[in-house]
């Protein structure tokens, strides 16, 4: 039986998706370091999963542009644990959480006006500002 790993409501994807690569993992850890391969790299292939439509891919692409390598394949990285295991079941939440965040629809900005309050005080700071450069400058002409 397949499992899906769920982003959002409307989007599934199967694990099947996901590659896994293991490998030696560098800091502490003693001698486990030097036999385990508990380093995990995860790859998923945006530009051609058949979960996402081309809306979604898009949106990937730019929100992760910095993660994803030229041929499209998002690339995480996790060593944290010197368990194998652990690893790669933090890869997996580490990839569910970018892609959340990546497809999360954000609202348009709403343009405000500054407040008349607001507008106040910075015109009572810029006068300020502009009479200590006025005692400065009067100051230095008496040398």
């Amino acid at each position: 039986m397949e499992t899906f790993l769920r982003i959002t409501p409307g989007v599934h994807i199967p694990e099947a998706e996901l590659h896994f690569s293991f490998s030696r993992s560098g800091g502490p850890g003693g001698q486990n370091v030097n036999k385990l391969a508990t380093r995990v790299e995860l790859r998923f292939d945006v530009a051609a999963s058949p979960s996402l439509s081309d809306d979604q891919k898009m949106l990937v692409r730019s929100a992760l542009k910095g993660r994803i390598d030229s041929e499209g394949v998002l690339r995480l990285q996790v060593q944290e644990s010197r368990s194998q295991w652990q690893n790669r079941c933090r890869a997996v939440e580490r990839f569910v959480d970018l892609l959340q965040n990546a497809l999360r629809v954000r609202p348009r900005r709403r343009r405000t006006k500054p407040t008349a309050a607001s507008r106040e005080r910075r015109y009572a700071a810029k006068k300020k500002k502009s009479v200590v450069k006025r005692l400065r400058r009067g100051s230095s002409r008496d040398e």
